[in-house]
């Protein structure tokens, strides 16, 4: 009787196994199925930052005005209306050892359509200049956001993944 106890767990606990993978394996495709990325995005911007992106760490605001991750990036003129318009954001970079050599990359994720956009109004990449409000880097540039909601703003420095901000633009 105990043997075909133990044999009928064993069992059990392999259906449930293979039923615990199967859904894990779903989800991931059902995410990556959601993406919908642009011909021309960079080439070294990974899928798999955009799946990673943290929804829970929102960006807050610090030195009185910039909006991001204190002693990380951060942006002037985030909290300002931008949809459809082109605003004027300053970015702010910590970490950076040589500014006018450094390209930032800046890649826009809304979360409700899985869309990832260049969200500069003149494409995808700017070059940093120095020191400036307590940060390393900063460039000034203007963005265009297309549509209102939650937003991960995905930012590389010379191809490389820097940082994220998770941000709520309202219109």
């Amino acid at each position: 009787m105990r043997m075909y106890f133990l044999k009928r767990i064993s069992k059990l606990f392999i259906v449930l196994s293979m039923l615990f993978l199967t859904v894990g394996c779903t989800t991931n495709e059902t995410i990556r199925d959601k993406l919908i990325l642009p011909e021309n995005l960079p080439d070294f911007v990974e899928v798999s930052d955009l799946e990673s992106v943290d929804w829970a760490k929102k960006a807050v605001t610090f030195n009185n005005n910039i909006l991001g991750n204190e002693n990380k990036s951060g942006v002037i003129g985030a909290d300002m209306p931008s949809i459809n318009i082109n605003q004027k954001w300053m970015w702010h970079l910590w970490g950076i050892e040589n500014p006018a050599d450094t390209k930032l990359t800046v890649v826009g994720l809304h979360r409700e359509t899985g869309t990832a956009h260049p969200i500069l109004a003149d494409g995808w990449t700017i070059v940093l200049s120095g020191a400036n409000n307590g940060a390393d880097a900063h460039a000034p540039s203007a963005v265009n956001i297309p549509e209102a909601g939650q937003w991960a703003v995905l930012l590389y420095t010379d191809g490389e993944f820097f940082d994220q901000l998770v941000l709520d633009i309202k219109e």
